[in-house]
């Protein structure tokens, strides 16, 4: 699975909700491996969503920078109102707390989970780790 972590940073989560961050470190994530793939910018504009909260054209924007890359994985410490729209293109993951790097490996706990989870299609749920 390709996941995208919302970050500023490379290291941490972003504190604001995932459409929102400067980047998207993606990875490929397997039960036995992960692999940093790349760092991609979040090129939607700030004025895209003209101050309405979970503005859909905001959403549109992420999920086809995220598309492009064959995401199918995000991950971050909050997302916004446009959880609803994202989760139909990719399977929502939460942490509530720790680092990317604290965060892969719990994803590979529980790989078997998650891919479970993404076969259900756009009934898939959101997941809190």
């Amino acid at each position: 699975m390709t996941a995208a972590f919302a970050t500023d940073d490379g290291t941490s989560f972003v504190r604001r909700h995932f459409g929102d961050a400067e980047f998207y470190d993606l990875y490929e994530i397997s039960a036995s491996e992960a692999k940093f793939l790349k760092r991609i910018d979040n090129t939607t504009d700030d004025d895209e969503d003209e101050g309405k909260h979970g503005d859909p054209n905001k959403a549109k924007g992420v999920t086809g920078i995220l598309k492009k890359e064959g995401v199918t994985v995000a991950v971050s410490r909050v997302f916004g109102p446009n959880l609803e729209r994202i989760k139909r293109k990719f399977l929502c993951i939460t942490f509530k707390q720790g680092s990317i790097k604290e965060s892969i490996g719990t994803l590979q706990e529980n790989f078997s989970a998650l891919v479970d989870e993404w076969a259900k299609g756009e009934e898939r749920d959101s997941i809190r780790l």
